[in-house]
């Protein structure tokens, strides 16, 4: 039996999945503008992200941030 974090809502979800969704949702120069990091202005891509965001925290926790304050609302599953 799967151990589950109920009060965690990026368990099972990738690094890659949550940079992937807010880049077909945003687009490139969107996700730059509503997160300031230069791998999302520079020559931007999945792999570059995911290197950087990796070693980063900081940047990690407000990529994480925004995906959460974007699907939140689309989860059946959050109360409000």
């Amino acid at each position: 039996m799967a151990y589950r974090q109920k009060n965690n809502p990026l368990h099972a979800i990738t690094l890659e999945q949550i940079v992937t969704k807010l880049f077909d949702h945003y687009g490139w120069d969107v996700l730059a503008e509503k997160v300031h990091i230069n791998c999302f202005k520079k020559d931007p891509s999945i792999k570059s992200s995911l290197k950087f965001l990796r070693k980063m925290p900081w940047a990690r926790k407000e990529v994480e941030h925004l995906y959460l304050t974007t699907f939140s609302a689309q989860n059946p599953w959050t109360k409000k």
